[in-house]
């Protein structure tokens, strides 16, 4: 190879690794087409890792396709770049291919199949791989490992990633984090928090996923005293920490801790770089009952996403301040903001909590009609919560019957509250009815529609359930008050 293509090659390989943007990207592609280069396998390999480590997968396959005679280099960078970014299916259709092509996996081959396999939770597959990686000889490998202990824990199986993890000879942050989160997920949490203390050198990886694992089950306390330790050592809390502890002091009322931290994520660039921020912020806010602070917080974030403007009308409708998060709902569709699922859930409450029936109605008919969202239970709950409280009973139980959805035991609940409420007691028997046969092994249910027969003196009835009761094996439980 001549000088002058050496020296191409390397200003392209300069640029591969230094672009930001996908301009650039193709920039580079059609650079080194001009020159001829694009069946050079090594030039190729590098192209795809890029696009892999960009999320532009689809752009490395169109460019992988047009490779007469690509070597084990573009394959490898193609498995992983799927074991990445996805379809995690992919990376296995690659190795396939990759195989019947008579061409030899090496060592950078196994490591991303066994990611896609844990991605996708195919152990069985993933076992396979695992055979294969043992028959070949290249199980010692580290980065192999780390791979059979992500797939054996993401998939449950504890004992045989901590097989594998006991025979390391060198273990990283990377491959404790990945037992301790298999652990936690398992919820045994002690056995995790006893692995990080373990730790010889943590990440701040680590201390997030810990703080995290510890706010998942209930113990916030001891999650925030992490937190304190996790700044004593030395470690600068990121964005991922910032926003997994807001709604830690958030639960306990520790709103010096989250002022603390918004000085910090506002002194540090964390609150301009990243949206996920001042979302918790006002989320934080919100929670202890500082709405202005929040709205504050809102308005002067420097990027909104859609999980900004649902975080402030929540904020609405936690508050009491129904009428306002409509009115917030509006300003987002005035600015091009398209709403969401969650953004319907957000602003339903909000007429909810303010009575609103007619808007609400209308909004949630503009949800299939303006914005092809189709209904979930989440929302006809909201419409069934907003009827009810205003006592209109009976379009609460039309629209219930109305839903091509099968009802679930919260709706028929939200329905038996208001019938309740509002003395329509026809309709609460039949919303109780609705939920025996949902929950069947509920013995409150059955309770609650013995006292209504007894109210209403039909002791006929009443032993009806009784009897219902004792053919399907249900014990009241202690405590709970059924006449006779």
């Amino acid at each position: 190879m001549s000088r002058t293509c050496k020296e191409i090659e390397r200003k392209i390989l300069k640029l591969l690794h230094g672009h930001n943007t996908r301009t650039q990207l193709r920039q580079i592609h059609a650079h080194f087409l001009r020159h001829g280069l694009d069946q050079l396998n090594h030039i190729l390999a590098h192209f795809i890792s890029v696009c892999g480590s960009e999320n532009k997968m689809p752009y490395a396959n169109r460019v992988f396709l047009q490779s007469v005679n690509p070597n084990i280099l573009p394959f490898n960078a193609m498995v992983k770049g799927y074991s990445l970014c996805g379809p995690f299916e992919e990376s296995l259709s690659f190795f396939s291919s990759m195989k019947r092509r008579g061409i030899w996996p090496d060592e950078y081959t196994f490591a991303p199949l066994l990611k896609a396999c844990s991605s996708l939770y195919d152990l069985k597959l993933g076992q396979c791989i695992h055979k294969d990686v043992i028959m070949i000889g290249f199980e010692c490998f580290c980065s192999i490992q780390i791979g059979v202990v992500e797939l054996y824990a993401n998939c449950g199986l504890l004992e045989d990633s901590k097989k594998v993890f006991d025979e390391m000879r060198e273990r990283d942050s990377i491959v404790w984090n990945l037992m301790i989160r298999g652990y936690c997920r398992r919820g045994d949490v002690n056995m995790g928090l006893y692995l990080f203390r373990k730790m010889s050198e943590r990440s701040v990886v680590s201390w997030n996923i810990m703080i995290s694992c510890l706010a998942q089950s209930g113990r916030d306390s001891e999650a925030l005293r992490l937190f304190h330790e996790m700044q004593d050592e030395g470690f600068k809390p990121d964005e991922a920490t910032v926003v997994t502890v807001l709604p830690i002091c958030a639960r306990l009322e520790a709103v010096s801790v989250g002022q603390w931290i918004q000085s910090y994520a506002e002194s540090t660039g964390l609150y301009g770089d990243f949206v996920s921020v001042g979302n918790a912020l006002v989320d934080f806010y919100s929670k202890c009952g500082m709405l202005e602070t929040a709205r504050r917080v809102f308005v002067e974030m420097p990027q909104k996403s859609v999980v900004s403007w649902n975080a402030m009308i929540s904020a609405m409708a936690f508050n009491g301040k129904g009428e306002l998060g409509v009115d917030l709902f509006e300003e987002m569709i005035n600015k091009g903001m398209k709403p969401n699922d969650a953004t319907f859930v957000a602003v339903l409450s909000c007429c909810s909590h303010a009575g609103l029936v007619e808007r609400g109605s209308n909004l949630f008919a503009s949800m299939t009609a303006n914005h092809q969202i189709e209904p979930k239970l989440e929302h006809y709950g909201c419409m069934v919560d907003l009827l009810g409280r205003c006592g209109c009973v009976k379009e609460a139980y039309d629209l219930i019957k109305s839903m091509i959805k099968i009802p679930n035991a919260s709706l028929w609940g939200s329905l038996l509250s208001a019938c309740r409420t509002h003395g329509d007691m026809e309709l609460a028997q039949l919303a109780v009815h609705e939920l025996i046969n949902l929950e069947p092994w509920n013995s409150g249910n059955y309770v609650l529609l013995s006292n209504m027969y007894a109210e209403e003196k039909k002791w006929d009835k009443v032993e009806e359930v009784r009897a219902m009761m004792r053919e399907r094996s249900v014990k009241k439980v202690q405590g709970q008050s059924a006449v006779g």
